[in-house]
């Protein structure tokens, strides 16, 4: 990896953390930090178990 490629990446990832804390701090004003952190957990275990994030229509 290159130089500028590890500071491309760099800011990618910076960029995410800014959203992840934005979105958590809307969760916490609307529904509370219980809330905001079980959502941000269940989102690790979906991506941890190759869970899509969406239903598919069959389930619904």
């Amino acid at each position: 990896m290159t130089v500028t490629e590890a500071s491309n990446e760099a800011a990618s990832k910076d960029q995410f953390f800014k959203e992840l804390a934005e979105i958590s701090e809307r969760m916490i004003a609307a529904h509370g930090k219980e809330f905001s952190m079980g959502a941000l957990v269940l989102a690790a275990r979906f991506i941890a178990e190759n869970k899509p994030f969406e239903r598919s229509a069959t389930t619904r």
